[in-house]
C-alpha cells in the first residue's frame, strides 16, 4: 500500500503546470460545491428541528410523562383504531401520556373517514402463518405475520385477497377506505399496492375497458377509467413523499361519483367523475424483484360516509367521528387524525358561535377505570391539537366518557370500532 502511495505522488509530481492549474481549479470547485451542500444539509437540519419541536405540541399533548411499567400482554400492541381502549390492561396503571413519535404537519390534509364502520380488521387473534380469517384469496398468497410487535398480512408478489362481508354489494353510495402499507427503499415505481373495485356482485372481471386498478405507490397514485369511451388517465407524484420509505396511510374516499386518493398527508389522486359506482373491492401487491423485500398491509377499515360536520351539527347538535386515531394505551394523537381535526378547526373558524364539549368513548375491553381516564386525556388531547389550530381554548371543553355510552355492541371488531370514538356536543 505505501509504495502504492508513492507511485502516485510521484506521478503528480511529473505532471505539466497546465495540467496541474486545471486540476487543482476542477478540486477548488468541487470543494465550493461540497461546502454549499453542507451548508444546506445543515439549515435543513436546522429547520427540521425547529419544526419537529412546533409539531411535538399538536401531534402529541405538550407534554411527557414517565412510562409507567408494562405487564407481559402490554408488550405487543393489540389495537390501533380509534380512541383504542386497552385490552388485558393491568387496573393499577395510569394511561400513558407521551409526545408524538413522528412529528408530521399533515397541515392540508382533508381526509375525513366515514360515520359508521363496515369493516374493521386490526388482526388481533390472528394465528402466524395462517391466512387472514376475514379476507378470500383471489390470486398468490398472503399469510399473517408480525413485523416487530405488531400484526400484518404478508403478501406475495402479485397476490389479490378481498374482504369477506356478510352483504354482497358492500360498498355504500359514499364510503371511505384506509389501510396502512409497507413500502420498501429504492425506485418508487418498482412496488404498488392495487386497489381493484368491480360493480357486480362477484371479483370476476367485467371489462377492460371499465375496470383498472388504483395503483398506490409510495410517493404518488395512478389510475385510468373509459367513460363512453373516452379513456382519461390519472398520474401524481410527489418527489417529497416519495423519499419516505417504511409503513405509510392509504385513504381512499368515494363519493357518489368522485375518488380521492391519499398517501399520508398527500393527495394523490382527486378526480371527479370515476366513471362507476364501485360495490365491492379488493387489495392486492406487486413488486419488481421481490426477493427479501416485504409487502405487508395492516389495519384495515372501511366505512360508510355520510353528511358534512356542519350539517350533521344542525341536524342532531353534535357530530361523531370515528377518524381521530391514538396510539394504543395513550392519549397521543395520531397524523392521521389532522385530516378531521383540520376539518373541525376550519369549521369552527368559519362559524365562530360554535361551541363543543369534546367527549371522549372507549369500547368495553379493559377496566372501568382506566377506560374513563384514557377517554378524558384523549379528549384533552383533541382539545390541545384545536388549540394548536387556532381555536380560542374557552370555546371547548372535555368529558371522558369511558365504555359508558356504547353505540354497537362490542362483540364484534365492527361494533367495538363504533364504540371508539370522539363526538362533539354543541353547548
Amino acid at each position: 500500500m505505501k509504495t502504492r502511495t508513492l507511485f502516485i505522488a510521484l506521478a503528480f509530481l511529473f505532471i505539466g503546470s497546465t495540467t496541474q492549474a486545471q486540476f487543482f481549479k476542477k478540486l477548488g470547485k468541487s470543494a465550493e460545491k461540497a461546502a454549499e451542500r453542507a451548508v444546506t444539509r445543515k439549515t435543513e437540519q436546522k429547520v427540521s428541528k425547529e419544526t419537529e419541536k412546533a409539531m411535538d405540541t399538536i401531534l402529541g399533548n405538550g407534554k411527557k410523562k414517565k412510562k409507567t411499567k408494562k405487564n407481559k400482554n402490554q408488550e405487543v400492541a393489540k389495537n390501533e383504531g380509534p380512541v383504542n381502549s386497552p385490552s388485558e390492561t393491568n387496573t393499577h396503571e395510569q394511561p400513558e401520556i407521551t409526545d408524538a413519535p413522528e412529528a408530521k404537519t399533515w397541515s392540508k390534509y382533508n381526509f375525513v373517514p366515514g360515520d359508521k364502520i363496515i369493516f374493521d380488521d386490526d388482526l388481533g387473534g390472528e394465528e402466524n402463518g395462517e391466512f387472514p380469517s376475514r379476507w378470500d384469496l383471489s390470486q398468490g398468497n398472503a399469510e399473517n405475520a408480525k413485523k416487530g410487535a405488531e400484526n400484518i398480512i404478508r403478501m406475495e408478489n402479485k397476490t389479490i385477497i378481498n374482504p369477506l362481508m356478510d352483504k354482497e354489494n358492500y360498498l355504500p353510495e359514499v364510503f371511505t377506505i384506509e389501510f396502512d402499507a409497507y413500502f420498501n427503499e429504492g425506485y418508487a415505481s418498482w412496488q404498488s399496492y392495487d386497489i381493484r373495485f368491480w360493480q357486480g356482485n362477484n371479483y370476476k372481471s367485467q371489462g377492460e375497458d371499465v375496470f383498472h386498478p388504483v395503483k398506490v405507490y409510495k410517493d404518488g397514485a395512478t389510475t385510468h377509467t373509459r367513460i363512453a369511451n373516452n379513456p382519461k388517465k390519472y398520474d401524481a407524484h410527489s418527489e417529497t413523499v416519495g423519499e419516505k420509505s417504511g409503513w405509510k396511510h392509504i385513504a381512499i374516499s368515494f363519493n357518489k361519483r368522485s375518488l380521492k386518493v391519499f398517501v399520508d398527508d398527500y393527495r394523490a389522486l382527486n378526480i371527479p367523475n370515476y366513471g362507476y359506482k364501485p360495490q365491492l373491492f379488493s387489495i392486492g401487491a406487486a413488486q419488481h424483484d421481490p426477493d427479501g423485500k416485504t409487502m405487508a398491509i395492516k389495519n384495515i377499515r372501511v366505512a360508510e360516509g355520510g353528511k358534512k360536520l356542519y350539517d350533521r351539527i344542525m341536524a342532531d347538535g353534535k357530530f361523531v367521528t370515528r377518524g381521530i386515531l391514538f396510539d394504543v394505551n395513550k392519549a397521543t394523537l395520531k397524523p392521521s387524525s389532522m385530516g378531521v381535526i383540520n376539518e373541525v378547526a376550519n369549521m369552527m373558524q368559519e362559524h365562530p358561535d360554535l361551541k363543543f364539549r369534546i367527549e371522549g368513548h372507549t369500547d368495553s375491553d379493559g377496566e372501568d377505570t382506566f377506560n374513563l381516564q384514557l377517554s378524558e386525556q384523549r379528549a384533552a388531547a383533541v382539545k390541545e391539537a384545536l388549540i394548536n389550530s387556532g381555536i380560542d381554548t374557552t370555546k371547548m371543553t372535555i368529558k371522558g366518557m369511558g365504555e359508558s355510552v356504547p353505540v354497537s355492541d362490542n362483540a364484534s371488531p365492527e361494533g367495538k370500532a363504533n364504540n371508539r370514538r370522539v363526538e362533539f356536543v354543541k353547548i
